[in-house]
């Protein structure tokens, strides 16, 4: 694809047509994470077409919203955020919006989709009177710790992970 401005992409909520898709570029998704990280878990057998079926299931869910971005009739990213409560009973916190998945087709990345795409999105949490939202980044992928530290995003926690070795070495 070519380098068009983004003005010529259209971010619109997910329809039951966009399934394929986004079956399509979750596995990218998660393929592009896999290959920087193997710790990073790869798609399972049939995996892209679960999660794509389990998005468009959630369609209706008020608490949901799945945006794609589309390009001369080609969904060529998403996104997928809910709003989540976590655990209001022992903590002292107001719900937030969760940014789950957001991956653009690598073709057209530097184009400000997926910009556009978060944006969309912040403005629905917004509808919903959130007043901030999360998401999580892969630390092996620098080009994304680039894009949400341009979104004004900040370090909260860090995730960490260390591997369990046979007691017996």
């Amino acid at each position: 694809m070519d380098r068009r401005d983004v003005s010529e992409v259209t971010i619109r909520p997910a329809v039951v047509e966009d399934q394929e898709a986004i079956a399509r570029l979750w596995g990218e998704l998660v393929a592009y994470h896999h290959q920087r990280d193997a710790a990073l878990p790869a798609a399972a057998y049939h995996g892209a077409e679960r999660y794509a079926r389990r998005v468009i299931q959630r369609l209706d869910d008020p608490y949901t919203r799945a945006l794609v971005a589309e390009l001369d009739g080609q969904v060529v990213g998403f996104v997928l955020g809910m709003v989540v409560d976590l655990m209001a009973d022992i903590f002292d916190q107001q719900p937030t919006g969760f940014l789950a998945d957001i991956y653009v087709d690598e073709t057209c990345r530097h184009r400000g989709i997926g910009r556009a795409l978060v944006t969309a999105l912040v403005a629905w949490f917004r509808e919903h009177g959130l007043r901030a939202y999360e998401w999580q980044v892969a630390a092996c992928n620098p080009d994304g710790l680039a894009f949400w530290r341009a979104m004004g995003g900040r370090e909260v926690m860090l995730r960490m992970r260390a591997s369990i070795e046979d007691e017996e070495r």
